[in-house]
């Protein structure tokens, strides 16, 4: 707790004491450039496969991020960044600029709206904003916000709408260390906190968050 306290604190102070410059990705080059992201992610972004994420809407400094994350995974042999078998392979070949062009596209678009279960709300919505002081889970809500936004200059990225199974599957990964490029590791940290019902919850309460 102390760990993702002390990450919180720093992030703050530094997006306080300076201004972000203007994402300068190209949204009509990102979709002409968008094609082969259409099969797994739609060409509206919104992925059709609930494995894969919905990246419409999403913001486009966390997009450049993972993007640049899955390159490195895969020229760091996954000792670096964010290994993923597909996508990994699908940002090798990408320029910095084509991952900026693809962010600023994505982003531009609109997310679908999802729903949430009515026998996960209540659960889903405490563990939510106010996590589990016991077991020591802090709130969700305290890096994405109460509606599930995120930030884009803290590059914490927006859950709300999620597809549930994508978002299932992250925590797991983040929880077994499988995943690990998160900010000073404080999603893993919390993962290995949540049992298999709270992750499952969590998944769906947050794919009707708005």
């Amino acid at each position: 707790m102390k760990k993702i306290a002390l990450s919180l604190t720093i992030l703050l102070g530094a997006l306080s004491a300076s201004n972000a410059t203007a994402f300068d990705g190209d949204v009509n080059a990102g979709k002409q450039k968008s094609a082969t992201c259409a099969a797994c992610h739609g060409p509206d972004g919104n992925a059709p496969i609930t494995i894969y994420p919905k990246i419409a809407g999403q913001h486009p400094d966390y997009i450049l991020k993972q993007l640049q994350d899955l390159k490195l995974g895969m020229t760091s042999g996954g000792k670096e960044g964010r290994m993923d078998p597909v996508m990994s392979a699908m940002a090798m070949p990408l320029s910095e600029q084509d991952m900026k062009d693809l962010a600023a596209y994505f982003s531009s678009l609109n997310m679908s709206e999802g729903s949430t279960p009515k026998d996960v709300v209540e659960v889903g919505a405490m563990l939510y904003k106010a996590g589990d002081a016991e077991r020591g889970i802090p709130s969700c809500a305290s890096c994405h916000g109460p509606r599930g936004n995120g930030s884009s200059l803290a590059k914490f990225p927006k859950v709300s709408f999620q597809h549930p199974e994508y978002i299932k599957s992250q925590l797991e990964k983040f929880r077994n260390g499988t995943r690990h490029n998160d900010l000073n590791g404080m999603m893993g940290d919390i993962a290995k906190k949540l049992t298999d019902k709270d992750i499952e919850v969590l998944s769906k309460y947050l794919g009707g968050l708005h």
